[in-house]
């Protein structure tokens, strides 16, 4: 059976917008052998069109066109970015570049600030750091209570100082228990903040009542912790501190070698803080008291000036870092004043005496 062949009723029109003759018949889909034309496949019109001259030219890169569109803000970020990069690195290789120092230069600049500038004293920082954690210990008992010494040396005249200066506040004694005079006055350094000090024994033996003053002028009541008389260290706390109280920082004096500088910090003859400075002349010394009846061992020998007061003040390195405690001078005489050799309790030896070893 033949297939009947169907046709449309719509006219077209020719792509140029013409109109076709007259003599073209009432159907334009036939070809002029009287047969039909063939059916368009789907979508040639869309081809044809895109190649006819005059006609509007597809994109070649939709994906492209459609990332910039939906990232349009971060590029133009990145692009900005781009830029400030570009313009600074630019402005960087414009920079004139600094010469390179030589060996000269610096031997030179080094000279120039010492011939024109005074640098601070290593023995000044060493007793600044330290001075904080520095207390004054004065230890009252019964009048002509004895100090367990052979003979009564003369007492110096009794005179009381603050920094340096006479204490005039008389208030300050009406705090001491009636009856009692001042029998020792010594030195001492807090190393526990909470206002623990490490001092020497024969400072406070046989006191029945201490007294600290401390860096700020505060003074306060002290209660007898321990004692360790192999090492003649007691310990005390005073009752009042003031507001941060800094503990001193304890060094070892196993790194200590003879000829290294050291500075004594205390209270010669109740005067202070009173710095020396010297060299350590010795080491694992022994020192027997001059009644015979204690000897000490492992002791630091120091030439740094020491006297009276001094006793149970810090030894101190060009660091601040506390090393011994200042417990005896060597004077074959009976003056009891410095000739140039003193010792000093190691600070391991102090760390045991307070229950904990320091390092």
């Amino acid at each position: 059976m033949r297939r009947q062949v169907l046709y449309s009723a719509a006219r077209r029109s020719p792509a140029d917008g013409s109109i076709p003759p007259a003599g073209a018949g009432a159907r334009p889909d036939r070809a002029q052998g009287g047969s039909p034309a063939p059916a368009a496949a789907p979508g040639a019109d869309d081809s044809a069109a895109a190649r006819a001259p005059g006609s509007a030219r597809a994109p070649r890169w939709p994906r492209l066109r459609a990332f910039r569109t939906r990232h349009a803000g971060w590029l133009r970020f990145l692009g900005g970015a781009a830029c400030a990069v570009l313009i600074g690195a630019a402005y960087l290789s414009w920079q004139p570049r600094p010469p390179a120092l030589a060996q000269e230069d610096i031997d030179a600049a080094v000279l120039h600030t010492l011939e024109h500038k005074s640098l601070p004293a290593r023995a000044a920082k060493a007793a600044e750091i330290v001075r904080p954690s520095l207390v004054r210990v004065r230890g009252y008992g019964e009048p002509g209570a004895a100090r367990g010494k052979a003979k009564a040396k003369p007492k110096p005249p009794a005179r009381k100082f603050h920094h340096g200066a006479p204490d005039q506040d008389a208030a300050k004694d009406k705090s001491i228990p009636e009856g009692l005079e001042e029998m020792a006055l010594g030195s001492g350094v807090v190393i526990v903040d909470d206002g623990t000090i490490l001092t020497n024994l024969h400072v406070v033996y046989g006191a029945k009542y201490v007294r600290v003053t401390f860096y700020d002028g505060s003074e306060s009541p002290a209660e007898l912790v321990s004692v360790h008389p192999e090492n003649d260290l007691a310990v005390i706390k005073a009752q009042k501190i003031p507001d941060d109280l800094p503990a001193a920082t304890l060094g070892s004096a196993s790194r200590l070698k003879p000829g290294e500088e050291v500075v004594a910090v205390g209270f010669p003859f109740g005067i202070g803080p009173s710095v020396s400075w010297g060299v350590v002349s010795g080491l694992e010394r022994e020192f027997r008291s001059p009644e015979g009846e204690r000897v000490l061992t492992r002791l630091i020998q120091f030439d740094a000036a020491a006297n009276p007061g001094n006793s149970g003040g810090p030894l101190v390195t060009m660091q601040g870092d506390v090393v011994g405690i200042v417990t005896a001078i060597l004077n074959p005489t009976e003056a009891g004043t410095f000739i140039g050799i003193g010792f000093a309790v190691t600070i391991a030896a102090a760390g045991r005496a307070v229950g904990m070893h320091p390092f």
